[in-house]
Order: C-alpha cells, then structure tokens, then sequence
C-alpha cells in the first residue's frame, strides 16, 4: 500500500509536493473506507481535482517516473523534466520519495538526482519503526559506495555480497542501486538484503498506472467461462444495453480481413517460440487491435484457435462487435480487469482521468462496485478526475479529497480538501464549482477587436 509520495523540482511541481494516505483523526465517518497497520490508519482511496493544466497528470507521472527508473533506468526525456519555470531550476535537485506498506512492514525509499544531467545524487531506503523511529537500510551520496545500516544484522557471506554490490556502485551516478541489487543477484529470500526485492516488487507489482489512452484489461477474464459469467453480470449492473458477452471463433478468412498480415504472423511467431521452449503445453495470447479484442490460442498439435467477443443488446437478432460500441462502453470494459482482479491484497491503482467517455452515474456506479469488491482487501485506488458529482461525502470522505492548483508563478500546489471545515452535509460538487476550494478554470474576457475589455 501507498502510505505517501513526494516530490519537489519535478514539471509543474516546484516546491515540495506531497500526497499523504494517513487518514485525519478528526474525521470519524466512513471508517470503512480505512484500514489499519501497526495501529496505522491508512485510506483506501484518493480522488485529485483540478483545473486543465493545473498539474493533476504531473502527480500521477511522479509515481509513473519512480516506477520506470526503479524498473528501466532513467528516461532520456528526463532532462526537460524538472520545473522549467525558472532557470535556475535546471541545477537544482529533484527529490522523489515513497512510503509504503509491503508484506505488513513499513519502509520509505527515494532518491534524488539533477534532472538536466541524468545523474543520481543520492539514493535512501529506511524501515519505519513504531513510535516514529526508523532504521537505515542503506544509503548512499554521489561519487560513494552505498553504505549499509549499522543495525541490519547479516551473515558474513550476505555483507561480503553486499559490498561487492555497493563497491560497484561507487562511481555510477546513471543507475539506482536499488535497481542493481535486483539484477540477477543471488539473494535468498531468508536473506536480510531480501528487502531490496519487497521494496522493488512494490514497483515492479504493487504499484499498476494508467494514461487516459491505456487499455487496463486483463483479456483472459472474457476467453474462460467462469469469469465470462461474472463478467456477464457486471456489464448488466452498468445499464449499457448489452444483455450478454459471448465468445466465437473467428475463420482465417474472417482474421486476414481484420489483422495486417504482419501482425498476425508475429503473433503466430511468438506462440510458436513459447512452444518451442517446452514449458507450455499450450499457449494462449491476447491482443487488443482497432478496438477489438482478439484471443489466439495453440495446443500441443499446433492447431491454432482464434476467438473474439461479441455483444448481445436485449432482444435484438443481430450480435454486435466490440469496435461498434461507444467509446463510453469500450472505456468500461478496459477498467473492467480492477473490478474481476479481487484476489491481489496489496495494489495500488493509480489511474489518470478515470472517468474519461464514463457517463457520470457510470463512474460514480464503478467506483462504488470498486470499494464494495475490495471491501476487505488492502487495496487503494488513486485518480484525477474533472468530474465533480462524484465529490460526495458518501462515496469520499474529505481526507480523500485533494485539488492541485497553478499559482502566479504557473507553479502547482497540491493540498487536501480536509483543510477546509465543511458539515457532513454541505454539498461539496456545488461548493467546488462555486470556487470555495480554488483548483477550477479561472476565464478571462475575450474579443475579437483589439485592446476592448
């Protein structure tokens, strides 16, 4: 789980930028919209308004930049990234830092570097303890070895391991050490410096993201009969029209008129590849193309089945396909996988405009099937959103609420809406819209004759 995230020098975000999931003691509604760890209490959900423009997509790219350089490195476009306002800020650190709940224990992780350089000027992990205490893991400053924690108690074998690892590091400022303790090192997972792979596996697992344009399905839910049947019941929840969502084979024929060839025999290629292996007895990939969803399958005597979804709305004779249903429709199935997906524990969605082409019933109705599906699972989902009829004290409560806003010096500020006193039954949508929280569109006037007011 995401316990806080912080950022300073990062696109719009100049001074510090932070995003906490500690829930206010003040608030006593909707405890179920909590959960506790070691007697800390942690919210389940956060939704962040603002204006276009305002920063709300930089919030969700600083948790998007931690993943990719944790996972990949860092990015060449890294060097436009820090808050380009002001030209100093091109010399200046970037500071990215994350709290978070892995396995029942408690740890921070961040790093810093000069984003204009692509180089690493320090890099940290601690486990925090009960009390407010926290103990070192490692830490480590530009142009020095990482340093391990005087109280991490390992083997001779794992410390001589370890400087290995850090003596390494010494003169790298292009690569995290976190990232390097998990490249093919011999770990065991009895061994202390297992917690390089928990904290890792949080990116790498817990932490999913997702862009207006990304497709969040897992297709494997609409190809097995089980999970067809509960799939069949949530879309009737939404009130689409479709009555039914079925699968059938697709000919040759009927494949070569919708896929390039290319395409195709590059699917055809890597099922083949992973058959080579000998590890599967049969394989099965999916693909999402032009607005369809297509399923090619291969058994032990290479015959290959090609499936697809086709929809049913009420009693009409005719099946329908996927490409012509509304974007609104396709938009739902895409999120479609963080409802079915009920057995993780520890995810983090993180979703940017989750209500993009979602009628706003649509979208207050998902994230409440969201809340009642993972009701007992510690799973949290993070969004930005323009949509102000989900800003309900039933469905939020105000420590869940945040607006990001540009100042005067086009700088965003991120703050929650628990700063503000509001009664439990003030009607929060119109108080937003009315300005009382700032973090809307601000017009100006406009002519076409030059220089009228």
């Amino acid at each position: 789980m995401l316990v806080k995230v912080t950022a300073e020098n990062f696109k719009s975000f100049e001074e510090t930028a932070e995003l906490t999931m500690v829930s206010s003691a003040k608030i006593r509604k909707n405890n179920e919209h909590k959960v506790t760890i070691k007697r800390v209490n942690l919210l389940k959900s956060a939704v962040v308004y603002g204006a276009n423009a305002s920063g709300k997509s930089n919030l969700v790219e600083i948790l998007r930049f931690m993943k990719y350089c944790v996972l990949k490195g860092i990015p060449l476009e890294a060097k436009q990234m820090y808050c380009r306002n002001k030209e100093e800020n091109a010399g200046k650190e970037s500071v990215f830092e994350v709290q978070i709940v892995k396995h029942n224990k408690f740890y921070a992780y961040g790093f810093s570097m000069i984003l204009s350089q692509r180089t690493i000027t320090g890099e940290w992990a601690y486990e925090l303890l009960p009390g407010g205490d926290a103990q070192m893991i490692f830490e480590r400053e530009a142009g020095q070895p990482p340093q391990l924690g005087d109280k991490i108690n390992i083997s001779a074998a794992d410390r001589t391991k370890f400087q290995i690892y850090a003596d390494d590091m010494t003169d790298n400022r292009n690569s995290l050490f976190l990232s390097e303790m998990n490249r093919n090192k011999n770990i065991s997972e009895h061994s202390k410096l297992a917690v390089f792979r928990r904290i890792f596996e949080w990116f790498s697992n817990d932490l999913v993201i997702y862009s207006p344009n990304t497709p969040i399905t897992n297709f494997e839910y609409y190809y097995d009969a089980d999970s067809l049947e509960i799939v069949n019941r949530l879309v009737e929840s939404f009130d689409t029209g479709i009555s039914e969502v079925r699968i059938d084979k697709l000919s040759m024929e009927d494949i070569s008129s919708k896929l390039p060839k290319e395409i195709f025999m590059d699917i055809v290629e890597e099922i083949k590849e992973k058959m080579a292996t000998g590890k599967h007895k049969g394989v099965k990939i999916s693909l999402k193309y032009n607005k369809d969803f297509y399923n090619f399958s291969m058994d032990d005597q290479q015959d290959l089945e090609i499936t697809t979804i086709f929809l049913k709305h009420g009693n009409s004779v005719a099946d329908f396909g996927f490409s012509e249903e509304s974007d609104g429709t396709r938009r739902l199935f895409d999120l479609m996988d963080m409802l079915l997906k009920t057995d993780d524990d520890e995810t983090v969605y993180v979703i940017d405009e989750l209500e993009r082409s979602l009628h706003p019933k649509l979208t207050y109705h998902f994230i409440e099937l969201f809340k009642k599906l993972h009701e007992k699972k510690n799973v949290q989902l993070i969004f930005t959103t323009h949509e102000p009829t989900i800003m309900d004290q039933e469905l939020f409560r105000r420590d869940e609420i945040w607006f990001v806003e540009r100042n005067a010096d086009n700088c965003s500020h991120l703050y929650s809406l628990d700063q503000y006193k509001e009664r439990y039954d003030k009607k929060l949508s119109k108080a937003y819209l009315e300005g009382r929280y700032g973090a809307i569109p601000v017009f100006k006037s406009f002519s076409f004759a030059k220089g009228e007011e």
